[in-house]
């Protein structure tokens, strides 16, 4: 069968733009003389609509949708992912499902069986599971129709790692399908790209039949959707692969040859790519044009400058340093190289003068107490009262510069640097924005040199260094990455070799700034574990991971 797959960019809610897209991809399979033209998991709406779908308006617009694109099919179906009603009780009323479209009318529809209610997904919260599926004919074949996470199941690949008892692709095949189509909203992380390949074809070469993935793209709040859709033969080769990180339009034969394996990209490359892709579609589809950001003259704040260009432009982002009498020399000429580097518009609003002007209202509260982290957290907040008031009166959305592993230990301070709509940086750690810092300057210096080799301090008291209060950042980063990602106790991660002191203090800062990430921007996800919507923690508890117990 002539299949194309679309791989567009949906916002949630926007049902004129998506249909837009919709009907023109659909046009351009007709052209392409495509049977049937494939679309994302619930392309009509977006995903994810969260508790959008608790509105029964949302959800008849939907189907409004749904039905305006029916009429618009001839020859050439079209299957795409939409919010079903669903009757049957007890139950939660929809269905989260694909839509065979054909000859002007609703030929088919089946509902998705696995709903994922881990990490950042809730759709059992919304969603029925498919009471059962079974292969559609349409054509001269018969389709195994099946929605993302109906794949991620299969025994042999997952074995331990299994979460539900079925796994619906392969009933399908028993069934009698001679194709298995699958509609996608897959969120990326590092590692999603090979871990999908490897799932896929796994799967395919063990039911035996062809298969079609199509996947979402672009960035939706906290989530970045790669595309990167695949086509498999019955053998599990790959026969077609879409683009990641920007849409596409896939023409593929079923029957078609296989295709070369092309070498993925670094690391590096990847992450950035998926960050410039969620901060363009953060700012666009909550309607900001422009961006602003404080430029400290570190590495954090550069790679924050450096992403926000690529994505919006150089004349829609704007750098400010605030220097105050700690701030050195070299940071603030780094901050202004970086911006002449990137072209951006560059403003130097000291604050040392609001400093002292507060520590003089305060003089006769604080005497007697000495300096401590009060002064310090002053000078951010001054610093986010500044770009605050610049983001209300220009319109720009401001974007804080913090990385995970600041997060995670409250390296960063309340209605200071903390302020904005936006963490760039928030999922990547420290040793990560280094290495990509690296990889931007192998062609040349974007980043100024100092910024990457310079000890990286907040300058907020004379000759600070982050690593007076943390460790180094590699070891800070592995015990995060074993602590918050993997779950592992204290003696757990002792026994790995890390210095029991160490570990017991950064996993008691992890625990108790729990409060500072509850207040935080939202941040673009690139890892398995992010701090935000996939990660649930209460703020008042007394659990410690400090003994085997």
């Amino acid at each position: 069968m002539k299949i194309a797959l679309a791989q567009i960019n949906t916002t949630v809610g926007d049902f004129a733009g998506n249909g837009e897209k919709i009907s023109a991809a659909y046009r351009r399979g007709i052209d392409a003389g495509a049977e049937l033209v494939i679309f994302p998991e619930l392309a009509t709406c977006g995903y994810p609509p969260r508790d959008l779908l608790t509105k029964p308006h949302f959800v008849q617009a939907n189907l409004d949708l749904v039905q305006q694109l029916a009429e618009q099919t001839g020859e050439c179906g079209m299957l795409l992912g939409f919010v079903e009603r669903n009757e049957r009780r007890p139950g939660r009323g929809l269905s989260n499902s694909v839509a065979l479209l054909h000859r002007g009318k609703i030929e088919a529809v089946r509902a998705k069986t696995l709903l994922p209610t881990y990490d950042v997904f809730d759709e059992d919260r919304y969603f029925d599971a498919a009471a059962g599926n079974r292969p559609v004919e349409f054509k001269t074949s018969s389709l195994g129709l099946t929605v993302c996470e109906d794949l991620w199941n299969d025994e042999d690949f997952w074995q331990d790692g299994r979460r539900y008892a079925d796994n619906p692709g392969l009933e399908l095949a028993r069934g009698g399908a001679d194709l298995i189509i699958n509609c996608s909203a897959s969120p990326w992380h590092l590692g999603k790209n090979r871990l999908r390949r490897d799932m896929l074809a796994s799967f395919t070469r063990k039911a035996g039949r062809p298969l079609v993935y199509c996947n979402l793209v672009g960035g939706n709040d906290e989530l970045v959707f790669d595309g990167g859709s695949l086509v498999f033969n019955s053998a599990g080769e790959l026969i077609a692969a879409g683009k990641v990180f920007e849409e596409d339009f896939l023409l593929v034969d079923t029957d078609g040859a296989t295709v070369e394996t092309t070498e993925e990209s670094s690391d590096e490359e990847k992450i950035y790519s998926a960050l410039v892709l969620g901060v363009r579609d953060y700012l666009n589809k909550c309607d900001f044009r422009s961006a602003l950001l404080g430029l400290s003259g570190g590495i954090d704040s550069a790679l924050t400058a450096v992403i926000s260009v690529d994505a919006l432009g150089r004349e829609n982002v704007r750098g400010v340093a605030m220097p105050s009498e700690y701030s050195s020399a070299g940071s603030r000429a780094d901050a202004r190289a970086l911006a002449k580097n990137l072209g951006i518009q560059f403003d130097e609003i000291p604050i040392q003068p609001s400093f002292n002007t507060i520590r003089q209202q305060l003089e006769s509260i604080f005497a007697g107490r000495p300096d401590d982290t009060t002064e310090e957290n002053m000078q951010a907040r001054l610093r986010g009262v500044t770009l605050m008031a610049m983001s209300n009166k220009l319109g720009s959305l401001l974007l804080t510069t913090g990385n995970k592993s600041e997060l995670a230990v409250g390296y960063c301070t309340l209605y200071g640097d903390m302020c904005g709509g936006l963490a760039v940086l928030s999922d990547v750690p420290k040793t990560m924005v280094y290495r990509i810092a690296r990889w931007l300057n192998r062609n040349g210096e974007l980043i100024p040199v100092d910024s990457i080799t310079k000890p990286p301090s907040a300058e907020l008291r004379p000759d600070q260094k982050d690593q007076d209060s943390l460790p180094p950042y590699d070891i800070l980063d592995a015990i995060l990455e074993e602590y918050v990602v993997n779950c592992r106790s204290v003696d757990e991660i002792v026994a790995q070799g890390f210095a029991a002191e160490v570990v017991q203090r950064i996993v008691r800062l992890i625990d108790i700034n729990e409060y500072k990430r509850r207040q935080a921007a939202p941040g673009l996800k690139i890892t398995t574990k992010a701090f935000g919507v996939g990660r649930r923690m209460p703020i008042a508890q007394r659990f410690r991971n400090s003994s085997k117990s």
